[in-house]
């Protein structure tokens, strides 16, 4: 076909060819033969190159030769890699994002102040849980600069209310939205959904590194299997790329690299459109000039269904606000924390006892406060639904973190009688009240729990007469909660719950949640997962029968066998939910944590995705994951949630909690109330202080050295092996 972009992606790939080989020719007086090129923070190397052609090591010595084969995919004469679509344009494209990569891992430099640079692995798999569960339903890369800085402000805002995740790319003149937002206050950051990756268009490979990491991480595709990692690109990486201002030949071969990954370009630009395409699913190339509409259009093309309320408050909001944080100095009241009494309770009654709708706020508004004063706050929640049950109360409770959350200006920590909220200057002088925070809770609950609630009432209190009266009767119906879950056991009841939301991501992978397990993801309980069916009972979370027991000890069933097989389209035939020895239950990479066996520890190593250093088996979090991730069943390795770690049920067949021997100090202390609770049961009260940490030793040596001294009882238990 003819298209004008086609000659300037050309001209743009061989621009790029040129620049990485004088690059590499001035590096030789710096760069040792056997250095090896990589990014930090990621266990594939040189993503783009590990997954397309192969090549897992690649060191300074090969560079010229690694350049000469990027070359021969964009003359068309790879021997793999290679197509004839868009007159070569899809080739140019590849060959110009794997020569950026190589630039890029050449030169091993920051982006520079403002700028993130290559995304690390353990963001991607955090992200990933986002994406999976459809909290963020896409990626958009936003290169270039728009024409002033309220229409740059008003585009980002429009991808944040959709919570979209946007990653900011400078244009080749280094021009970017950037400056335009720091000129309208707006903050960036992944806490808002708004990454800025690089000032110039070779930036954009952090973006598309992003995507090609997670074909081999949640896909579970193997180095060189480029016709899959692709093809995981399009079909399950939702992402577009949205160019603002002009496209000179770089630009265009960097967008050329987005279309041949399956992203489609969406431009502001008069450019002659291009439709579907094989490399992607809807349209190729869209002009779309008014602004106003251009997000739009940029999720429509790509196929991103987003659901978006209309939520009358004075402030913007949705997922991209849930990190933010108000400093003491910008806020205009707060409410509990140590600073004064707040909790929150939701509570179901009868269907008439409530009218739908009803908001009320009992006691003074935040009108009434001094600029950063303190007020005593209750939020009572009463839902009714001829579907609401009393054990899917803490289910609607929980989720009022993130509700709150989204609203821009809003901070929101902790649940129940531990509730700490911030309101911004900002957003009172927005005109945002407590009203707003009912307006918001009974929109949400509404648009998540559809199937059990059909009428909301929220009640506001900020009087301390009303508070106190009201928190004796809220700690009576938490203590009755704390007494169902500490007595719901695997063997209480008659089927687990499936959960697949990770799918989209790990096709392979299932997780099987349990009362004594939650979800590898640390977001789903058994009775979070039971609430879900509920909602939705064609959905990801479907019961699972226990059926014929196999090994009670070892914790395998006939039915949960079963739907395993079926549900991992044939490719994981039995698991074994009490031990990770032989038949570990299969892990996707939104884990919070892994259990690693140390064989000559004779015990298992226990790593949350927090902690970037290594770890006694000689291994980050990051190359560990690699291992665990993409649906694989790993013997001697799973990925978990970290609130397994202190479950009764945690590998009991291995040994349980005695057979830790190491883990981040972080983890350690934010679970030690309750591990010392495991580990007074296990007959080992002082087992916290014998489990070493990154302080004590991260080789394994040191560790030997330091259970020995202590007497840890994993090297006395029967082997492992």
């Amino acid at each position: 076909m003819s298209h004008p972009l086609i000659p300037a992606v050309a001209q743009g790939a061989e621009c790029i060819l040129k620049l990485v080989e004088a690059e590499i020719e001035s590096a030789r007086h710096t760069q040792a033969p056997d250095a090896l090129l990589d990014f930090e923070g990621t266990m594939f190397p040189l993503p783009l190159a590990d997954a397309l052609l192969g090549r897992e090591k690649v060191v300074f010595g090969q560079a010229l030769e690694l350049l000469s084969e990027i070359r021969s995919v964009a003359e068309g004469t790879h021997s793999r890699l290679r197509s004839d679509a868009l007159g070569g344009t899809i080739n140019r494209g590849l060959a110009s994002a794997l020569a950026l990569e190589l630039l890029k891992a050449v030169q091993k430099r920051p982006e520079g102040p403002g700028w993130v640079g290559f995304i690390p692995d353990t963001v991607l798999r955090a992200l990933g849980l986002l994406l999976v569960d459809g909290r963020m339903p896409g990626v958009v890369v936003l290169i270039g600069k728009a024409p002033d800085a309220p229409t740059a402000e008003n585009i980002v805002r429009d991808l944040q209310g959709r919570n979209i995740l946007t990653i900011i790319v400078g244009d080749e003149r280094g021009e970017s939205v950037l400056p335009q937002l720091e000129a309208r206050g707006v903050k960036v950051g992944l806490e808002t959904y708004v990454v800025p990756v690089g000032p110039d268009i070779s930036a954009a490979v952090h973006a598309l590194s992003f995507a090609i990491r997670a074909a081999l991480t949640f896909g579970g595709i193997p180095v060189g299997a480029a016709d899959r990692a692709l093809s995981y690109c399009r079909e399950r990486v939702p992402a577009a790329c949205l160019v603002l201002g002009p496209i000179g030949p770089l630009a265009a071969a960097a967008g050329a690299a987005a279309i041949a990954m399956g992203f489609p370009v969406i431009t502001d630009q008069p450019l002659e459109p291009i439709g579907k395409t094989e490399t992607t699913r809807f349209e190729t190339l869209v002009a779309e000039p008014d602004h106003g509409k251009i997000v739009g259009r940029c999720l429509e093309a790509r196929g991103i269904k987003v659901k978006v309320s209309k939520i009358e408050i004075p402030v913007h909001h949705g997922a991209a606000f849930e990190g933010e944080r108000i400093r003491k100095e910008d806020m205009h009241v707060q409410f509990g924390g140590k600073y004064s009494v707040g909790f929150e309770w939701a509570t179901s009654v009868g269907m008439a006892d409530i009218q739908d709708g009803q908001i009320s706020v009992i006691g003074p508004d935040i009108d009434q406060v001094e600029d950063g004063g303190t007020m005593p706050l209750g939020i009572v929640v009463k839902v009714a639904g001829r579907s609401m049950q009393t054990v899917f109360e803490p289910v609607v409770e929980r989720h009022f973190h993130s509700f709150l959350n989204q609203a821009m200006g809003v901070f929101h920590m902790g649940q129940r009688n531990l509730l700490w909220m911030r309101i911004s200057k900002e957003a009172f002088a927005s005109g945002f009240r407590l009203r707003h925070l009912g307006v918001l809770l009974h929109a949400k609950i509404h648009e998540t729990f559809t199937r059990i609630v059909d009428k909301v009432v929220v009640e506001i209190y900020t009087r301390q007469e009303d508070i106190d009266r009201l928190l004796l009767q809220a700690s009576a119906v938490y203590r009755q909660r704390e007494e169902r879950v500490a007595n719901l056991t695997d063997e209480a009841v008659e089927e687990f719950y499936s959960c697949a939301l990770c799918q989209s991501f790990a096709p392979n992978h299932v997780c099987i949640v349990k009362p004594e397990r939650p979800g590898l993801c640390g977001a789903y309980t058994w009775l979070d997962a039971k609430a879900a069916h509920e909602i939705d009972n064609t959905g990801p979370n479907q019961p699972v029968k226990k059926g014929e027991v196999l090994n009670a000890t070892r914790g395998e069933w006939k039915g949960v066998n079963d739907f395993v097989r079926r549900a991992s389209n044939q490719t994981v035939e039995r698991f074994e939910a009490y031990s990770i020895m032989e038949f570990p239950e299969t892990s996707c990479g939104c884990f919070e944590c892994i259990i690693a066996i140390v064989p000559e520890a004779n015990g298992f190593l226990v790593v949350n995705r927090e902690y970037q250093g290594l770890t006694p088996v000689g291994m980050t979090f990051s190359t560990l994951a690699g291992a665990v991730g993409g649906g694989n069943q790993s013997p001697g390795f799973m990925g978990v949630g970290r609130k397994y770690v202190v479950s009764r049920k945690f590998i009991p067949a291995d040994g349980g909690l005695k057979r830790v021997v190491w883990m981040p100090s972080e983890l350690r202390e934010a679970l030690r109330e309750e591990l010392c609770v495991r580990a007074g049961e296990a007959g080992v009260p002082d087992l916290l202080d014998m489990i070493a940490d990154e302080n004590v030793s991260v080789d394994s040596d040191g560790l030997l050295q330091h259970l020995a001294t202590v007497g840890h009882p994993a090297l006395t238990m029967p082997s492992l092996l």
